[in-house]
């Protein structure tokens, strides 16, 4: 009888969850889809928007997380953004198979996705440009041909060019000094950029993302910071030239983590380019001003990359299978690779939470700060590291810190705080004014005058 029972809830169970469709999605049908898995698993996704589109349409991120909705203090966040470019399909399709993915093994108790669930929150954005998607999927659909229709916003603008340019102050700041870390925006920015671009920059700014991919479509190769060239534009011309950040080594890895996971990145030779284990870095392809990528690592504590996943850019429905097989299992390794380097609380001496804190690790001219919550999370590669923690008012903290390969490091900060060192006052000996002795900066006007007059040498006849 039991065993009855057991088959009859096993067919229940695929029965609620509906199987795989490869399929492209409409926005209308992106929406159905992202509800339909949070109905399905309520307990461990929430649907949101940061924004809407120059036509309104919402910016939907389907989260996954054991709380969802809360930041778990030493948990890192990691996001998923897709359809940057509006014709650039892939992504989008690749993000929706693997929310339904991530939901029906989490109800299947794979212990790997129930991990990753579990210490892990994990943000998918399938769409940042919908309104450039449907230009590109009416133009499919009426066999218009097109490289670039609908890769813009419904402005016309490049989303890919839309950030605030803070490349040209890293590079000045690499020469002359200055902050490594978190460059602030111009006063005017929000003038400066598109809704979604807006809607984008708030988001990253409101949650302490460690780790996140921008997939994208034209090419299969994964893709790495800077995205921009130290000398950007040589006479008018784009020049192209390896150009690293501090963190080369770590995102040479990730990068090499998705392709090698990949069914065929790594292997080099597609769409008619050659990419030595499917990686590269971005201004030693071409140099990209204003890009996503750069942005997140310069502004924020979150390390990105970008994953050219197709040749191409908007596969036909019968290839959508073949793709996601070629890419899930990269995909969770990616979201795997959040858990790795050291992480840590900051604390005063009374255990109060210290956000903002700055860690500053030995030879890697690149900082992170703590979050709202007082966590920090800093991405590395096995190795040993001299880590500081400072903190506006209080005393630095420095320790020695060795890295393995698996779990990440757990280095926590007490931060004891500064004690004030008085400056000595000068002062003069009793001038006589009433009786007082003032600082000499305070001397009255003509008692200075008189006796800057009776120093002066007197002058003969000339």
């Amino acid at each position: 009888m039991s065993d009855l029972v057991s088959i009859f809830l096993h067919l229940l169970l695929f029965k609620l969850v509906a199987p795989v469709t490869f399929r492209h999605h409409r926005y209308d049908d992106l929406v159905r889809m992202l509800y339909k898995v949070h109905n399905e698993c309520p307990h461990i996704t929430r649907v949101y928007s940061i924004g809407r589109s120059v036509k309104g349409r919402h910016l939907y991120v389907l989260e996954f997380s054991d709380y969802p909705g809360i930041h778990e203090p030493l948990e890192p966040e990691v996001k998923y953004v897709g359809n940057m470019h509006g014709n650039e399909v892939l992504g989008r399709e690749l993000l929706l198979q693997l929310s339904e993915f991530l939901c029906e093994e989490f109800r299947n108790r794979n212990q790997r996705i129930v991990r990753l669930v579990e210490d892990t929150r994990i943000h998918i954005m399938p769409s940042m440009n919908p309104d450039g998607y449907e230009v590109a999927a009416a133009a499919q659909e009426r066999d218009i041909s097109g490289y670039l229709v609908g890769r813009n916003n419904a402005n016309g603008v490049d989303l890919n060019r839309n950030f605030p340019d803070l490349n040209t102050y890293i590079y000045y700041n690499e020469k002359n000094g200055g902050p490594n870390h978190h460059l602030p925006l111009p006063d005017n920015w929000k003038s400066q950029v598109e809704p979604e671009t807006q809607a984008v920059i708030q988001w990253i700014r409101s949650f302490n993302f460690v780790l996140s991919a921008n997939l994208h479509g034209g090419a299969v190769v994964a893709n790495y910071p800077y995205d921009k060239s130290l000398g950007h534009r040589v006479r008018g011309f784009r020049r192209t030239a390896n150009t690293p950040t501090p963190d080369d080594k770590l995102f040479q890895k990730l990068a090499k983590i998705y392709s090698y996971a990949h069914g065929w990145m790594h292997q080099g030779w597609n769409c008619g380019d050659y990419f030595p284990d499917g990686i590269t870095n971005g201004a030693s392809w071409y140099s990209l001003s204003k890009g996503m990528q750069d942005f997140n690592y310069l502004h924020t504590n979150c390390f990105e990359i970008t994953l050219e996943l197709s040749c191409d850019k908007f596969p036909l429905q019968g290839e959508l299978q073949r793709e996601w097989l070629g890419n899930r299992e990269a995909l969770i390794q990616f979201l795997e690779q959040v858990h790795q380097g050291i992480k840590g609380m900051v604390r005063d001496e009374n255990y109060n939470n210290l956000a903002d804190a700055v860690i500053s690790v030995g030879g890697i001219n690149h900082d992170v700060t703590s979050g709202a919550h007082g966590d920090y999370f800093r991405l590395l590669l096995p190795g040993t590291y001299t880590v500081t923690a400072t903190a506006p008012g209080f005393d630095p903290e420095t320790v020695s810190v060795t890295v393995g390969p698996a779990e990440p490091k757990l280095v926590n900060f007490q931060l004891k705080r500064s004690t004030p060192q008085a400056a000595p006052k000068r002062r003069i000996p009793n001038s006589g004014h009433r009786g007082r002795v003032l600082p000499k900066k305070v001397q009255p006007r003509a008692a200075r005058k008189k006796e800057t007059m009776m120093k002066q040498p007197q002058r003969g006849p000339a």
